[in-house]
C-alpha cells in the first residue's frame, strides 16, 4: 500500500480529524500543530495566538484509494475558507484556513482546487497554501476527541452538525 501525507488547517482540529478519519483510503488523521515558530508547542501555547501555529490534521492516505485532489475538495467543503483567522466562534490565527503542501504536485493541486472552489463561495477565499515544515502532534487527549466526547457541548453543537453535513455530501467516499 502506498502512503502519502496531506496537512490541513480548517479551524478546530477536533472537527477536521472527525471528517478526514472517516474517509476511505485514510490510514490516519492526526491532530497537531504546524506553521509556527515555537518548537514543540503545547495546546495552551498555541491557544495564546502567539506561536504562529495552526491547529491542523495530518492525514496519511493511500493515493490509490483516495486522491490528494479529493482530500482538498473535502477540505474546501467542510469549512468556510473566506473567513480570515476564524471558523465560527473560534477566533485566532490558530484557526486559519491553510493547506501545508508536501510536494510541488500537492501545491499545484491545492492551488487549482482552490481556484475551482472560489466559484462556490461568495467571498474571497483566504486559504493560505504553504510548504510543510514541522508538524507537532497534539496532546493525547485531543486524539479521537469527537469519538470519545460525543455528549460534550462543543461536540454536539459544532462538530456533530458539521460531520453530518459532510457525510451527506461525501457518502461515496466514506469508510464502510
Amino acid at each position: 500500500m502506498k502512503r502519502e501525507q496531506a496537512t490541513f488547517g480548517c479551524g478546530c482540529f477536533w472537527c477536521s480529524e472527525a471528517v478526514f478519519a472517516s474517509l476511505k483510503g485514510v490510514i490516519s488523521a492526526e491532530p497537531g500543530y504546524a506553521g509556527g515558530h515555537v518548537p514543540n508547542p503545547t495546546y495552551e501555547q498555541v491557544c495564546t495566538d502567539t506561536t504562529g501555529h495552526a491547529e491542523v490534521v495530518q492525514v496519511t492516505f493511500d493515493p490509490e484509494t483516495i486522491s490528494y485532489e479529493q482530500l482538498v475538495q473535502v477540505f474546501f467543503s467542510v469549512h468556510d475558507p473566506t473567513t480570515l483567522n476564524r471558523q465560527g466562534d473560534d477566533i485566532g490565527t490558530q484557526y486559519r484556513s491553510v493547506i501545508f503542501y508536501h510536494s510541488p504536485e500537492q501545491q499545484q493541486t491545492a492551488e487549482r482546487v482552490r481556484d475551482e472552489a472560489a466559484q462556490l463561495w461568495e467571498g474571497t477565499i483566504v486559504t493560505e497554501i504553504s510548504p510543510m515544515t514541522d508538524f507537532y502532534p497534539a496532546e493525547d487527549y485531543h486524539r479521537d476527541y469527537f469519538a470519545h466526547n460525543p455528549q460534550q457541548a462543543y461536540c454536539k453543537m459544532v462538530i456533530a452538525p458539521k460531520v453530518a453535513k459532510f457525510r451527506s455530501k461525501f457518502a461515496h467516499l466514506l469508510k464502510e
